[in-house]
């Protein structure tokens, strides 16, 4: 049991370290783990739901299950958790922390979603659970709070970025389900060329999220200046 929770745990602790470092100006980690706190409740309502989906036989169709079933709950639960918790708070202030908070929700998900599967199914499959749903989950966690940031500095395209926000996310999340449902046999060649492209929109989101953030610095110096 402790090395499957070991196992489930070290990716998250991984990405989350990697995410937070990137802010130049930490957010406060006890409302970070809050966010990842709401994101790891969210499994087991939308487990729930999966099932009753799946037992009126919407998983027959890959697409429906893929878009709908999977990606569609999913990455609408984590969208509404971060603006009815989130999205208004005080600390969030700045374009990076709408990524940092994303990522700390969506990573709370894939923490249980990647614990429940791997004692179900065995820690043989750890490594490639971290390299593939626990990291695409922070990945599109990175894209949704890159919008939600976006959102909250840039108020005149306020509603069309927080669409963005789930729209974005529930596509790639969606394309992401599909490959596997449809490659079930040989999933790599197709998933690992879409991985690469998802960590460098990903990282590219943080690198802007962050030069934003560094100009707003520089102009608010020279206002004190």
């Amino acid at each position: 049991m402790f090395s499957i929770l070991s196992a489930g745990i070290a990716p998250t602790v991984a990405l989350m370290s990697f995410f937070y470092l990137k802010d130049r100006i930490t957010e406060p980690l006890p409302l970070i783990i809050k966010m990842f706190l709401y994101g790891a409740l969210l499994v087991f309502p939308i487990m729930f739901l999966q099932y009753a989906f799946t037992t009126e036989g919407f998983s027959n169709n890959n697409l429906i299950e893929s878009f709908i079933v999977v990606s569609f709950m999913e990455e609408f639960f984590k969208w509404f958790i971060f603006i009815y918790i989130i999205f208004h708070h005080t600390e969030f202030d700045a374009h990076y922390d709408g990524i940092v908070y994303a990522v700390a929700i969506s990573l709370g998900f894939a923490t249980v979603e990647n614990f429940l599967y791997l004692f179900s199914n065995g820690i043989q499959y750890a490594f490639s659970r971290a390299l593939f749903p626990v990291s695409s989950h922070a990945l599109f966690g990175v894209i949704m709070g890159y919008h939600f940031g976006k959102a909250k500095v840039q108020p005149q395209y306020k509603r069309w970025n927080i669409l963005l926000a789930f729209f974005t996310p529930f596509l790639l999340h969606g394309i992401y389900n599909y490959i596997l449902k449809t490659y079930s046999s040989n999933w790599l060649l197709p998933l690992i060329p879409f991985m690469i492209i998802l960590w460098i929109i990903g990282l590219h989101k943080v690198t802007v999220a962050n030069k934003i953030r560094t100009e707003d610095l520089i102009s608010n110096e020279k206002k004190r200046a």
